[in-house]
Protein backbone atom coordinates (compact mmCIF):
# COMPACT_ATOMS: atom_id res chain seq x y z
CA UNK A 1 0.00 0.00 0.00
CA UNK A 2 1.31 3.50 -1.26
CA UNK A 3 2.51 5.58 1.87
CA UNK A 4 0.27 8.73 2.39
CA UNK A 5 4.29 10.52 1.09
CA UNK A 6 3.65 8.52 -2.00
CA UNK A 7 0.37 9.33 -2.32
CA UNK A 8 0.71 13.17 -1.75
CA UNK A 9 4.10 13.18 -4.20
CA UNK A 10 1.96 12.08 -7.14
CA UNK A 11 -1.23 13.94 -6.27
CA UNK A 12 1.21 17.49 -6.56
CA UNK A 13 2.87 16.21 -9.31
CA UNK A 14 -0.06 15.86 -11.50
CA UNK A 15 -1.11 18.90 -10.82
CA UNK A 16 2.20 20.68 -10.94
CA UNK A 17 3.38 18.80 -14.27
CA UNK A 18 -0.59 19.48 -15.80
CA UNK A 19 -0.89 23.07 -17.09
CA UNK A 20 -4.15 23.09 -17.16
CA UNK A 21 -4.69 22.36 -12.96
CA UNK A 22 -3.53 25.83 -11.80
CA UNK A 23 -4.10 24.91 -7.60
CA UNK A 24 -4.72 22.01 -5.03
CA UNK A 25 -6.28 21.46 -2.45
CA UNK A 26 -7.76 18.97 0.05
CA UNK A 27 -10.38 18.70 2.41
CA UNK A 28 -12.05 15.77 4.43
CA UNK A 29 -10.54 13.50 7.04
CA UNK A 30 -7.15 14.35 6.67
CA UNK A 31 -7.78 17.65 7.11
CA UNK A 32 -9.20 17.31 10.06
CA UNK A 33 -7.12 17.35 13.23
CA UNK A 34 -10.13 15.78 15.68
CA UNK A 35 -10.37 12.70 12.93
CA UNK A 36 -8.31 8.79 13.89
CA UNK A 37 -5.75 8.26 11.27
CA UNK A 38 -6.29 4.72 9.84
CA UNK A 39 -5.51 3.05 6.75
CA UNK A 40 -9.19 3.58 5.27
CA UNK A 41 -8.78 7.18 5.52
CA UNK A 42 -9.12 8.47 1.59
CA UNK A 43 -8.12 11.45 -0.10
CA UNK A 44 -10.60 14.04 -1.18
CA UNK A 45 -8.52 16.67 -3.51
CA UNK A 46 -9.67 19.60 -6.07
CA UNK A 47 -8.31 20.03 -8.83
CA UNK A 48 -8.68 23.44 -9.76
CA UNK A 49 -9.07 24.12 -13.50
CA UNK A 50 -9.88 26.76 -16.33
CA UNK A 51 -12.48 24.33 -18.22
CA UNK A 52 -13.59 20.43 -17.24
CA UNK A 53 -14.75 19.14 -20.77
CA UNK A 54 -10.96 17.73 -21.40
CA UNK A 55 -10.43 15.93 -18.45
CA UNK A 56 -14.38 14.25 -18.86
CA UNK A 57 -13.52 13.24 -22.47
CA UNK A 58 -10.11 11.31 -21.52
CA UNK A 59 -11.47 8.26 -19.95
CA UNK A 60 -8.28 7.42 -19.34
CA UNK A 61 -6.88 9.96 -17.44
CA UNK A 62 -7.71 8.69 -13.96
CA UNK A 63 -5.42 5.96 -14.44
CA UNK A 64 -2.18 8.06 -13.84
CA UNK A 65 -2.93 7.78 -10.08
CA UNK A 66 -2.31 3.97 -10.11
CA UNK A 67 -4.22 0.57 -10.78
CA UNK A 68 -7.88 1.46 -10.36
CA UNK A 69 -9.66 -1.56 -8.66
CA UNK A 70 -13.24 -0.12 -9.31
CA UNK A 71 -14.34 3.06 -9.37
CA UNK A 72 -17.63 5.55 -9.36
CA UNK A 73 -18.99 8.56 -11.52
CA UNK A 74 -20.79 10.19 -9.50
CA UNK A 75 -21.94 13.26 -11.69
CA UNK A 76 -22.64 10.81 -14.31
CA UNK A 77 -25.61 9.26 -12.25
CA UNK A 78 -28.84 9.80 -13.94
CA UNK A 79 -30.75 10.70 -11.17
CA UNK A 80 -28.34 12.93 -9.51
CA UNK A 81 -27.82 16.96 -10.24
CA UNK A 82 -24.78 17.42 -11.97
CA UNK A 83 -22.92 20.54 -13.23
CA UNK A 84 -20.05 19.20 -15.17
CA UNK A 85 -19.08 22.47 -17.49
CA UNK A 86 -18.15 23.54 -13.18
CA UNK A 87 -17.46 20.45 -11.68
CA UNK A 88 -16.30 16.84 -12.28
CA UNK A 89 -15.18 13.96 -10.10
CA UNK A 90 -13.93 10.50 -9.76
CA UNK A 91 -14.31 8.04 -7.11
CA UNK A 92 -11.33 5.80 -7.08
CA UNK A 93 -10.15 2.63 -5.13
CA UNK A 94 -6.92 1.20 -6.15
CA UNK A 95 -5.31 -1.87 -6.34
CA UNK A 96 -2.76 -1.13 -3.28
CA UNK A 97 -6.18 -0.59 -0.88
CA UNK A 98 -5.75 3.63 -1.02
CA UNK A 99 -9.02 5.21 -2.40
CA UNK A 100 -8.61 9.34 -4.32
CA UNK A 101 -11.94 11.12 -4.03
CA UNK A 102 -10.97 13.82 -6.96
CA UNK A 103 -12.83 16.74 -8.28
CA UNK A 104 -11.38 19.32 -10.91
CA UNK A 105 -13.07 22.37 -10.34
CA UNK A 106 -13.45 25.93 -12.33
CA UNK A 107 -11.83 28.59 -10.83
CA UNK A 108 -14.96 31.05 -10.32
CA UNK A 109 -16.59 27.69 -8.60
CA UNK A 110 -13.54 26.49 -6.73
CA UNK A 111 -13.21 30.35 -5.10
CA UNK A 112 -16.46 29.63 -3.54
CA UNK A 113 -15.94 26.49 -2.39
CA UNK A 114 -13.11 26.84 -0.16
CA UNK A 115 -15.43 28.35 2.01
CA UNK A 116 -17.87 26.15 1.93
CA UNK A 117 -16.22 23.66 3.91
CA UNK A 118 -13.87 25.04 7.02
CA UNK A 119 -11.65 21.41 6.33
CA UNK A 120 -10.14 22.50 3.75
CA UNK A 121 -6.09 23.33 3.26
CA UNK A 122 -5.06 24.82 -0.24
CA UNK A 123 -1.58 22.41 -1.30
CA UNK A 124 -0.64 24.45 -4.37
CA UNK A 125 -1.63 27.68 -6.12
CA UNK A 126 0.47 28.16 -9.07
CA UNK A 127 -1.24 31.92 -10.14
CA UNK A 128 -2.16 32.54 -6.33
CA UNK A 129 -5.95 32.40 -7.47
CA UNK A 130 -7.51 31.07 -4.49
CA UNK A 131 -8.62 33.77 -1.43
CA UNK A 132 -6.80 33.12 2.16
CA UNK A 133 -8.93 30.58 4.03
CA UNK A 134 -9.16 30.03 7.68
CA UNK A 135 -6.77 27.46 9.33
CA UNK A 136 -8.61 23.61 8.76
CA UNK A 137 -10.97 23.03 11.37
CA UNK A 138 -14.43 21.13 11.70
CA UNK A 139 -16.23 23.90 12.51
CA UNK A 140 -18.87 23.77 9.97
CA UNK A 141 -19.36 20.04 10.91
CA UNK A 142 -20.12 20.88 14.52
CA UNK A 143 -23.01 20.30 16.16
CA UNK A 144 -25.22 23.47 16.73
CA UNK A 145 -27.40 24.08 19.11
CA UNK A 146 -31.39 23.81 18.50
CA UNK A 147 -33.61 26.27 18.86
CA UNK A 148 -36.61 26.03 21.03
CA UNK A 149 -38.96 24.77 17.92
CA UNK A 150 -36.10 23.19 16.55
CA UNK A 151 -36.00 21.21 19.69
CA UNK A 152 -39.57 20.78 19.59
CA UNK A 153 -39.95 19.63 16.22
CA UNK A 154 -37.64 16.67 16.32
CA UNK A 155 -39.71 15.64 19.90
CA UNK A 156 -42.88 15.85 17.64
CA UNK A 157 -41.14 13.54 14.34
CA UNK A 158 -40.06 11.34 16.57
CA UNK A 159 -43.00 10.24 18.36
CA UNK A 160 -45.66 10.83 15.74
CA UNK A 161 -43.71 8.71 13.24
CA UNK A 162 -43.23 5.68 15.52
CA UNK A 163 -47.41 5.48 15.16
CA UNK A 164 -45.74 3.66 11.54
CA UNK A 165 -43.58 1.57 13.08
CA UNK A 166 -46.33 0.20 14.93
CA UNK A 167 -48.69 -0.28 12.18
CA UNK A 168 -45.93 -2.04 10.46
CA UNK A 169 -45.18 -4.47 13.10
CA UNK A 170 -48.69 -5.00 13.80
CA UNK A 171 -49.32 -6.10 9.66
CA UNK A 172 -46.07 -8.00 10.11
CA UNK A 173 -44.36 -5.90 7.41
CA UNK A 174 -41.09 -6.25 8.92
CA UNK A 175 -39.14 -4.13 5.84
CA UNK A 176 -41.51 -1.13 6.35
CA UNK A 177 -41.54 -1.05 9.78
CA UNK A 178 -37.56 -0.85 9.50
CA UNK A 179 -37.70 1.78 6.65
CA UNK A 180 -39.47 4.31 8.92
CA UNK A 181 -37.45 3.51 11.89
CA UNK A 182 -33.63 3.53 10.38
CA UNK A 183 -34.55 6.14 7.69
CA UNK A 184 -37.20 8.74 10.26
CA UNK A 185 -37.52 8.03 13.75
CA UNK A 186 -33.50 7.47 13.89
CA UNK A 187 -32.56 10.39 12.75
CA UNK A 188 -34.52 11.75 15.73
CA UNK A 189 -32.57 9.93 17.90
CA UNK A 190 -29.06 10.84 16.64
CA UNK A 191 -29.92 14.30 17.13
CA UNK A 192 -31.05 14.30 20.08
CA UNK A 193 -28.23 12.48 20.98
CA UNK A 194 -25.94 14.71 19.71
CA UNK A 195 -27.25 17.84 20.90
CA UNK A 196 -26.38 16.18 24.98
CA UNK A 197 -22.58 15.98 23.44
CA UNK A 198 -23.28 19.33 22.35
CA UNK A 199 -23.95 20.25 25.49
CA UNK A 200 -21.39 18.89 27.49
CA UNK A 201 -18.84 20.04 25.14
CA UNK A 202 -20.25 23.81 24.98
CA UNK A 203 -21.06 22.77 21.02
CA UNK A 204 -17.14 22.57 20.31
CA UNK A 205 -17.46 19.14 18.62
CA UNK A 206 -18.44 16.75 15.68
CA UNK A 207 -20.35 13.80 16.36
CA UNK A 208 -19.10 12.25 12.98
CA UNK A 209 -20.70 11.14 10.31
CA UNK A 210 -23.92 8.31 11.86
CA UNK A 211 -22.85 10.07 15.13
CA UNK A 212 -19.72 7.45 15.01
CA UNK A 213 -17.94 9.71 17.57
CA UNK A 214 -20.52 10.08 20.41
CA UNK A 215 -19.00 7.44 22.28
CA UNK A 216 -16.36 10.17 23.13
CA UNK A 217 -19.00 12.01 24.66
CA UNK A 218 -21.98 9.91 26.23
CA UNK A 219 -21.81 7.21 28.69
CA UNK A 220 -21.30 3.45 27.62
CA UNK A 221 -24.68 2.41 28.88
CA UNK A 222 -26.37 4.95 26.88
CA UNK A 223 -23.94 3.84 23.56
CA UNK A 224 -24.53 0.01 24.17
CA UNK A 225 -28.32 1.35 24.42
CA UNK A 226 -27.86 3.10 21.12
CA UNK A 227 -26.48 0.20 19.87
CA UNK A 228 -29.22 -2.52 20.87
CA UNK A 229 -32.15 -0.15 18.43
CA UNK A 230 -30.21 -1.68 15.96
CA UNK A 231 -32.44 -4.90 15.45
CA UNK A 232 -33.19 -7.82 12.80
CA UNK A 233 -36.00 -8.81 11.35
CA UNK A 234 -38.17 -10.54 13.50
CA UNK A 235 -41.02 -8.90 15.16
CA UNK A 236 -40.68 -9.33 18.90
CA UNK A 237 -36.97 -8.34 18.50
CA UNK A 238 -38.09 -5.14 16.39
CA UNK A 239 -40.58 -4.16 19.48
CA UNK A 240 -38.15 -4.47 22.19
CA UNK A 241 -35.60 -2.01 19.53
CA UNK A 242 -38.22 0.07 19.56
CA UNK A 243 -38.72 0.36 23.28
CA UNK A 244 -35.67 0.58 23.68
CA UNK A 245 -35.09 4.00 21.50
CA UNK A 246 -38.22 5.24 23.45
CA UNK A 247 -36.66 5.09 26.75
CA UNK A 248 -33.05 6.61 25.18
CA UNK A 249 -34.46 9.83 23.23
CA UNK A 250 -36.92 10.44 26.72
CA UNK A 251 -34.11 10.59 28.73
CA UNK A 252 -31.89 12.15 26.41
CA UNK A 253 -34.77 14.93 25.51
CA UNK A 254 -35.30 15.47 28.90
CA UNK A 255 -31.63 16.62 29.44
CA UNK A 256 -31.42 18.68 26.47
CA UNK A 257 -34.55 20.58 27.72
CA UNK A 258 -33.60 21.15 30.62
CA UNK A 259 -29.96 22.42 29.67
CA UNK A 260 -31.24 24.70 27.35
CA UNK A 261 -34.23 26.20 29.46
CA UNK A 262 -36.92 24.67 26.51
CA UNK A 263 -39.99 22.69 27.58
CA UNK A 264 -40.67 19.25 26.82
CA UNK A 265 -43.69 17.84 25.83
CA UNK A 266 -44.65 14.84 28.29
CA UNK A 267 -48.26 14.51 27.01
CA UNK A 268 -46.78 13.44 23.67
CA UNK A 269 -44.64 10.96 24.86
CA UNK A 270 -47.06 9.37 27.02
CA UNK A 271 -49.78 9.90 24.38
CA UNK A 272 -47.47 7.96 21.60
CA UNK A 273 -46.14 5.37 24.61
CA UNK A 274 -50.07 4.19 25.71
CA UNK A 275 -50.72 3.65 21.80
CA UNK A 276 -47.22 1.81 20.54
CA UNK A 277 -48.20 -0.61 23.61
CA UNK A 278 -52.10 -0.86 23.01
CA UNK A 279 -51.17 -1.95 19.35
CA UNK A 280 -48.23 -4.26 20.41
CA UNK A 281 -50.71 -5.94 22.21
CA UNK A 282 -53.44 -6.28 20.11
CA UNK A 283 -54.73 -9.48 18.69
CA UNK A 284 -53.65 -10.65 15.02
CA UNK A 285 -57.60 -10.61 14.04
CA UNK A 286 -58.71 -7.15 16.02
CA UNK A 287 -60.89 -5.09 13.96
CA UNK A 288 -60.45 -2.22 16.08
CA UNK A 289 -57.76 -0.41 18.82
Amino acid sequence: MRTKEQMMDLILGVAEHDDRIRAVYMNGSRTNPNAPTDLFQDYDIVYVVEETASFIADRTWPERFGEILFMQFPDEHPDYPSDKENSYGWLMIFTDGNRLDLTVMTIPRAKENVFEDTLCIILLDKDGILPAIPESSDETHRVKKPSAEQFAAICNEFWWCLNNVAKGLWRNEPTYAQDMLNKVVRDQLLSMLSFKAGILTDYSVSVGKSGKYLPRWISAEEWEAYLRTYSGTGIDEMWESVETMCGLFAKTARFVAEKSGYTYNEREEAGCLWYLRRVRDLPADSTEI
